[in-house]
């Protein structure tokens, strides 16, 4: 690193490397007519360049041609910018995702009022072994969504398979839950994303639901969710299941 950063402790240095960047591949003509200095004192800076192997060289015929080696550089950067840089860049970029989901319209939305508390709402669609007690396609799920990472996972009847996972990827307490939506009926499956809205009304809740990113083969959604707010809501006022499932028992 010490020769390194003594290499690039010159402008006459930095302008050869900036030269070399332009253009690889020059010869000790080419490079010293850039320079106002000797053609020895040019020798000595890309001497002192070769040995912190910044710039490496090539001889054909009585040519020698001198190119850019950013290898070193990249190991300065690695060493010293990147474990700094890199919790910011990953801030940026959650923080671009964010400002454009923001903006992005949703392709299905579908609203319900339910006459419930605002606690029993929230832990219906939080906690999966409530959400079994009323979900219109399964009765065995698992997991909760209490802090992102979380996953609420929908197992087909009878069997171990994953019908549908919903992983937690933001929540705002008794308002808002953001997940991944990724069906497990079919391979390959596209994986979307659904947000729950809860507001609260003079009587009861109002549930939004959004779902974005919908895939080509995904028409059937539309459907499940009528079917999923239909089954909660009914559950919610009655105390009592009322599946709607897709096909008759």
């Amino acid at each position: 690193m010490d020769v390194i950063f003594k290499a690039l402790n010159d402008p006459a240095r930095r302008a050869l490397l900036d030269s070399l960047r332009a253009k690889d591949g020059q010869t000790l003509t080419e490079l010293e007519e850039q320079l106002d200095m000797t053609r020895f004192g040019v020798m000595k800076h890309l001497k002192v360049l070769e040995d912190a192997h910044l710039v490496t060289t090539k001889k054909v015929g009585r040519f020698k041609y001198h190119y850019l080696n950013p290898l070193p550089l990249q190991e300065v950067m690695d060493r010293w910018l990147h474990p700094f840089l890199g919790p910011q860049a990953q801030a940026l970029s959650r923080l671009k995702q964010t400002l454009e989901q923001q903006h992005m319209k949703p392709d299905l939305v579908l609203s319900t009022y339910i006459d419930c508390s605002h606690d029993a709402l929230w832990d219906a669609l939080t906690k999966g072994d409530l959400m079994a007690q009323y979900h219109f396609a399964c009765d065995r799920i698992t997991g909760v969504h209490e802090t992102p990472g979380d996953s609420i996972d929908m197992m087909f009847p009878g069997s171990d398979g994953v019908m549908l996972s919903n992983t937690l990827i933001s929540i705002d307490p008794k308002s808002r839950i953001e997940m991944s939506f990724a069906p497990g009926w079919e391979e390959n499956a596209h994986i979307s994303r659904c947000i729950y809205l809860l507001e609260p009304q003079p009587k009861g809740m109002k549930l939004t639901v959004e779902h974005y990113e919908l895939g080509p083969n995904d028409g059937n959604v539309n459907d499940g969710w009528t079917r999923f707010l239909a089954s909660l809501k009914s559950w919610l006022e009655t105390g009592r299941t009322a599946r709607f499932p897709m096909t008759a028992a």
